[in-house]
């Protein structure tokens, strides 16, 4: 019996590759360069599954294309899948699946240093440093602020919400308040209070950190008027979806002083950065970082690997999602 042909769009860790021939008909990306529209709609018709990322939009046309596709699984190397048309996918059949789990420890880690590059205006001292602008030990010019005693407000408490919440309590002393649509249990953290509604938490929180994914429901869930509510040494910090933040409002909240800070991992039209949102230094700026260490990338593609070895067994993969 043929192995199932699976196309990689991306190239992947060596042991997640390795894994795959050892299972697969692969073809692999060893370039690294994105599929194009057309070469996505390709891969759909000449594959038995195929193995994307966040940046291969997957939408109606390419699922459905000429009627030749043959694909039966996408495995998306991710946990947001907001890139792929799901109702689509379901409707003629394509099952997909992402990769969640392995990656809260590594989101949450970056999430606090974006919190604490922010709050201690490092990206504006390390540019004024690398400018050749420092004179030496000052005591008053550039402070930050400190984060014990201060409120994190998170919005979207699932596991990577939490596993943030829970270091920057027990690790840094902040007292927690969170919004979430549906009721969560915080037990880790029993001090943590839930908000009532987004709009108190932002008007309450020193510090705002987004977690939730990105989806029509969600795009500019942080708008113009939210931005308006938050204290002016507030800081917002996204590692969640770019598209969860205006980002016009944001460089405009930014280039005003309205909120002291921020910390941006995502961005709304990636990889594009607007020219705005760079020029300026009250800002500490990623590219899409948040699950970029080896362990966890590997981690990701062995559990992408693991739903299609569960698909062509004819078993539901672990992290079905359609």
């Amino acid at each position: 019996m043929a192995r199932p042909r699976i196309i990689v769009t991306r190239k992947l860790p060596e042991p997640v590759e390795a894994r795959l021939k050892s299972l697969f008909t692969v073809a692999l990306n060893p370039s690294d360069v994105p599929f194009s529209k057309a070469k996505l709609t390709t891969a759909m018709a000449k594959a038995d599954g195929l193995l994307c990322t966040f940046g291969d939009k997957i939408d109606a046309d390419i699922l459905a294309a000429n009627g030749a596709r043959k694909a039966k699984i996408i495995a998306n190397f991710g946990v947001g899948t907001n890139h792929i048309d799901l109702e689509t996918a379901e409707d003629i059949g394509v099952v997909v699946a992402n990769t969640p789990g392995v990656l809260n420890d590594t989101t949450a880690d970056l999430a606090m240093a974006l919190i604490l590059a922010s709050t201690r205006r490092m990206f504006f001292h390390e540019a004024r440093l690398r400018r050749g602008e420092w004179e030496g030990f000052d005591i008053t010019s550039g402070l930050g602020s400190s984060l014990r005693g201060k409120t994190l407000g998170v919005i979207g408490m699932g596991r990577i919400g939490t596993a943030l919440a829970q270091r920057a309590h027990f690790g840094f002393g902040m007292k927690v308040i969170y919004f979430n649509r549906s009721k969560v249990l915080v037990p880790s953290i029993p001090e943590a209070e839930a908000a009532e509604t987004i709009d108190a938490l932002m008007a309450a929180a020193d510090v705002v950190s987004l977690h939730v994914p990105g989806d029509a429901h969600n795009r500019h869930l942080i708008s113009a008027e939210r931005l308006e509510m938050m204290k002016p040494d507030a800081h917002l910090i996204n590692t969640a979806r770019g598209d969860v933040v205006d980002e016009a409002a944001l460089i405009a909240a930014l280039e005003s002083g309205s909120i002291a800070g921020a910390g941006l991992d995502v961005f709304e039209q990636e990889p594009t950065v607007p020219e705005a949102l760079m020029a300026l230094e009250n800002v500490t700026l990623l590219p899409h970082i948040g699950s970029a260490t080896l362990e966890t990338r590997i981690a990701m593609g062995m559990r992408a690997v693991d739903n299609l070895v569960a698909f062509f067994a004819e078993q539901v993969p672990p992290h079905q999602v359609v």
